[in-house]
């Protein structure tokens, strides 16, 4: 059975969306050790995920800090062991393989078992 956070994430899928980054390229967050993001992590604003928190979101291929970006969802990270999936967006236009998302990713995707959905 698909979890609700799956459902959700796959209505994102080939879609526009607007990001808001709390978690910018570089900054840091000691709860998960992880000492500078390499990428920008956020949410998609006003979308509750069954978390309760907005629905989170990684936009990769952009290595600078943003406060807020646009981008297309081209793929979901799925945590099968947690109910917290992950939009992937990339700047429209952009294409990355399943290994290059997951290569991004594995700052703290590493701490789950997940999979890479389109």
């Amino acid at each position: 059975m698909e979890s609700e956070s799956l459902k959700l994430a796959k209505t994102f899928l080939g879609k526009k969306v607007h990001l808001k980054f709390d978690q910018p390229v570089g900054s840091s967050y000691k709860p998960h050790n992880i000492d500078s993001y390499p990428i920008n992590y956020g949410y998609v604003p006003g979308v509750p995920a069954p978390d309760g928190d907005d629905l989170d979101a990684y936009l990769l291929n952009v290595f600078e800090p943003l406060k807020d970006a646009d981008g297309v969802c081209i793929a979901i990270i799925h945590r099968i062991n947690d109910d917290d999936d992950k939009l992937i967006v990339v700047p429209e236009g952009a294409q990355l393989t399943d290994e290059e998302i997951l290569k991004q990713v594995s700052f703290q995707e590493h701490l789950y078992e997940g999979v890479v959905v389109r």
